[in-house]
């Protein structure tokens, strides 16, 4: 076995891989720092919601419509359920939706993207196939697919999905037609490497990096969409809370309770500043290679 290289007897850590390396550089940064705290505690709220409020989001009590109090942060709702709570469930589908819709989105629009390195009639079907995608702005989408399945988590997942697919294919297919013209892609043609070896070898980590800032901005569109689609009733539905749901509920009793949407737009504000700044790190930092 070999030795691995001392240095001051002490043994070298091994090196990350360049590519890993860069990009958790970008939460060294206080943009990527900041971004990455508060998406850690929301989704740990989110996520530990059962055990801190076991009453569950549709417990009620007897006032209704009151405003912000010590016992009540974000107030009481119209069945005196409590803002806060419901606020936090919510965010479980709010995050769940994003962690799970936009990579899959990603990784999709990634490899239509590249379909084109295998045949350039696959890749100019496929930018046809984006193009028409591009023709639906979210909320139409999101109404056909209501349409078509019904309001709730599904639709949201859906049309987060589609929607995110025709910016990962065009940067997908242009850094492939920036690539297949440099010289270690005509060397490695000319050395007789297949289409899929080339696009695995080096086309796809040369796509990377714009694939993944463009996966954090879309999680700030994907808050948007569920927002979005929720607050004229097309999301998840009553009693199920989301952060769209409460803004929705609110907007029917501001003049009775003013205080009812400032918690619900709050927390959704900070999960778009967070995504905002990781996006914005990740950015930098692969701007500094």
């Amino acid at each position: 076995m070999a030795d691995i290289p001392l240095e001051g007897g002490i043994p070298r850590a091994r090196r990350l891989n360049p590519t890993l390396a860069r990009y958790l550089s970008a939460f060294r940064t206080p943009k990527g720092v900041i971004g990455l705290s508060i998406l850690a505690v929301m989704s740990l709220a989110a996520l530990l919601a059962p055990v801190l409020f076991p009453g569950g989001y549709d417990e009620q009590g007897r006032e209704a419509l009151t405003g912000i109090s010590a016992g009540h942060i974000f107030g009481v709702d119209e069945f005196g359920r409590d803002i806060f709570v419901r606020s936090v469930y919510g965010l479980r589908i709010d995050l769940s939706l994003i962690f799970t819709a936009v990579p899959l989105s990603m990784a999709i629009g990634v490899l239509l993207g590249l379909s084109g390195a295998l045949s350039e009639h696959l890749g100019s079907a496929v930018q046809r196939l984006l193009d028409v995608i591009i023709g639906f702005p979210g909320l139409i989408l999101g109404i056909c697919l209501v349409a078509i399945l019904g309001p709730g988590w599904p639709a949201l997942f859906l049309t987060i999905l589609i929607s995110g697919l025709p910016t990962a294919g065009r940067l997908a297919r242009g850094a492939w037609l920036a690539q297949q013209s440099r010289e270690y892609v005509l060397a490695a043609r000319v050395l007789g490497v297949s289409r899929p070896q080339l696009l695995v070898r080096h086309v796809l980590p040369n796509a990377m990096d714009s694939a993944v800032v463009n996966a954090a901005v879309w999680m700030v569109v994907g808050v948007y969409i569920e927002a979005g689609l929720s607050i004229v009733g097309l999301g998840v539905q009553p009693p199920t809370p989301s952060l769209g749901v409460l803004l929705n509920n609110g907007l029917r009793f501001v003049t009775q309770s003013p205080t009812y949407i400032v918690g619900p737009a709050l927390l959704l504000l900070l999960v778009a500043v967070a995504f905002s700044l990781v996006s914005d790190a990740l950015n930098e930092a692969v701007n500094r290679r």
